[in-house]
């Protein structure tokens, strides 16, 4: 089904599913949040601005350094020509975690470092559309998008669509939806596929240039004692091909800029050490690798625990896009309001028999690519655990624990309307079925702070309520 963009449910009640709730749906158009273009200014002022920022108890101490600094880098701000936003309050100069001042010299090899990243991650552009909400979109050959950069892909395409698993229908009617940069009639042209632009600014938020793009190494799905919180329904103990959901979309406050709050799909295999090997769908909210608050569609793969493989989108050789109306990474909206109208994300992922590439299906019908078989070891094969969820990062950078909100910022007990939620759960067996979920487990890993509570109903199959707002009274 060829569609312009997101397809999002509203959903609807007369009585809340918790209590064995009828439910009536219907769509309703999907575009990208529209809020004030940035300014377009030069790498040298920015860079400059973000030197201002510094912390004024060593202000002083820099005054002979910045003069350095701005002889440094006017010899080298025409590299930098990618427009970035004009109300970041990072500093290039002092890392946010650590009071260490870089010196003149070590900014211009950073900005040397982040010139060469830029250049492998921002293929070039056929056509270039500029969104309202200030993103960058830039078509490319899909011939030529980063998955093509990895030598077992050089000089392949992307592949044709697979075999749908059985049992997929179309529950509801869809009404044709739109991304935000399409809605005046732009859009990339056939044979090419739409890439968010990474900026230099994406790189001065980030915690790490080596890093960028990537999750922290020491997450685990078995634990919390990393910093990373879950609350997840998941399945084990039989061979996966495949898991689908709706997922409510929310925008859930993030309180720290190297936080995130994310609602996704998990499909793993391997162990939880060095060789676990995942697939990730979902929405997410990431200031540190956005620059906002608002929820955006994402993917992410790994096939050494988040060590050294994988990344977010399409910032690695890695996932292959087929789909030129899709820009992965770009913000989702309309969004659920609480205790008012509630709106959906349809995500599947499943293992196309004939060739043994894992794809992602958005909405009723869209795909949007695939992950290839060869990127993984265990994976390679099937699944051994799908997992469906929130999940937050807790740095407690203030000393207690943070307030950072899962879901809709409210408690699975509240329930609909309230409450963020995940329906219609699902898995591919073996044969390309889909099936309903057996032998559900329920994590919540501090449920005082984030909940789960699971449900049944004719309507929403399995489903459950998810989510909570941190640091409240009972999680300090």
């Amino acid at each position: 089904m060829d569609m312009k963009g997101y397809s999002v449910s509203w959903t609807k009640h007369k009585k809340e599913p918790f209590f064995a709730a009828n439910l009536t749906r219907r769509q309703q158009q999907c575009i990208q949040e529209n809020h004030a273009a940035p300014e377009e200014t030069s790498s040298l002022n920015h860079s400059l601005k973000l030197a201002a920022s510094t912390s004024q108890n060593t202000l002083p101490m820099l005054l002979p350094a910045f003069v350095a600094l701005l002889l440094l880098v006017t010899s080298i701000s025409p590299a930098f020509s990618h427009p970035i936003a004009s109300n970041s309050h990072l500093s290039v100069l002092s890392h946010p975690k650590a009071n260490q001042t870089l010196r003149p010299a070590q900014v211009l090899q950073k900005l040397r470092r982040i010139k060469a990243h830029l250049k492998k991650i921002n293929k070039p552009a056929v056509k270039t559309i500029k969104s309202p909400d200030g993103d960058l979109i830039d078509c490319v050959l899909s011939h030529h998008q980063p998955a093509f950069d990895h030598p077992d892909l050089k000089g392949q395409r992307p592949l044709d669509p697979p075999e749908r698993p059985k049992g997929h229908t179309n529950e509801e009617t869809v009404i044709e939806s739109f991304q935000l940069w399409t809605d005046s009639g732009e859009a990339c042209p056939q044979g090419t596929v739409p890439i968010r632009r990474t900026t230099e600014e994406d790189f001065l938020r980030a915690s790490s240039i080596r890093r960028f793009g990537r999750k922290p190494r020491s997450v685990r799905r078995d634990s919390a004692g990393t910093g990373h919180e879950h609350a997840v329904v998941s399945v084990n103990g039989d061979q996966y091909y495949g898991a689908k959901a709706s997922i409510n979309v929310w925008t859930p406050s993030v309180t720290d800029l190297y936080e995130f709050s994310l609602s996704q799909i998990w499909v793993i295999a391997g162990s939880f050490g060095n060789d676990l090997n995942t697939i990730e769908a979902g929405w997410q909210v990431s200031p540190e690798l956005y620059g906002d608050n608002y929820p955006r569609f994402f993917t992410y793969w790994t096939t050494d625990a988040y060590q050294a493989t994988g990344c977010y989108n399409l910032l690695c050789s890695g996932f292959v896009q087929t789909n030129n109306r899709i820009a992965i990474g770009a913000a989702i909206s309309p969004r659920s309001v609480f205790n008012g109208r509630q709106f959906d994300i349809g995500l599947m992922v499943w293992k196309d028999p004939k060739h043994g590439h894992w794809w992602l299906e958005f909405g009723s019908g869209l795909l949007v690519g695939y992950w290839p078989a060869y990127l993984f070891s265990h994976l390679r094969n099937h699944a051994s655990m799908v997992q469906f969820g929130g999940e937050i990062v807790n740095s407690r950078s203030r000393g207690v624990h943070t307030a950072t909100q899962m879901g809709s910022g409210h408690f699975a007990e509240e329930g609909f309307r309230k409450a963020a939620y995940f329906r219609n759960l699902q898995v591919v067996d073996w044969d390309n079925n889909l099936l309903p979920l057996s032998n559900i487990h329920q994590l919540a890993d501090h449920s005082n702070c984030y909940d789960i509570r699971v449900g049944s109903s004719n309507v929403w199959g399995t489903y459950f309520y998810y989510g909570g707002p941190g640091r409240n009274v009972r999680c300090p």
